[in-house]
């Protein structure tokens, strides 16, 4: 019995942390809508010794400064274009150095793996409830 206690115990915690990620995740992007300064960037390829996929990001921010964007390797996942493509890219005028790639799957992909991943640890917690 207490096994069960201390696992339906953790299937929640994690299932609400999870959800409060989900929601952080998509404060962010509300904010990043309302309050951010939008500026289009530049894709480029990664140096040859660099062995991570995708493409950087090069913008300028609001004082004309160049500044990179590293989106990850699910940039192409994302919808970020080939080398040489451009792209938007939104920031908060006082961190650009926080700046996101403007696509809806690049804002909200992450709230949405939170979300998936609150759904599986909550329906864990009723398997073993039940």
């Amino acid at each position: 019995m207490d096994v069960e206690l201390t696992a339906l115990a953790l299937c929640i915690g994690f299932g609400a942390g999870f959800l409060l990620l989900a929601g952080r995740s998509t404060a962010t992007a509300v904010r990043l809508r309302v309050r951010g300064l939008r500026v289009t960037g530049v894709v480029t390829a990664r140096a040859a010794a660099d062995r991570r996929g995708g493409g950087l990001v090069v913008f300028p921010d609001h004082l004309g400064r160049r500044l990179v964007l590293d989106p990850g390797r699910y940039g192409r996942l994302y919808g970020l274009p080939p080398a040489g493509g451009s792209v938007p890219v939104v920031f908060v005028r006082e961190r650009p150095t926080a700046a996101r790639v403007w696509t809806m799957r690049h804002l909200l992909g992450p709230a949405f793996g939170w979300f998936l991943s609150s759904a599986v640890a909550f329906g864990t917690g009723v398997v073993i409830a039940s």
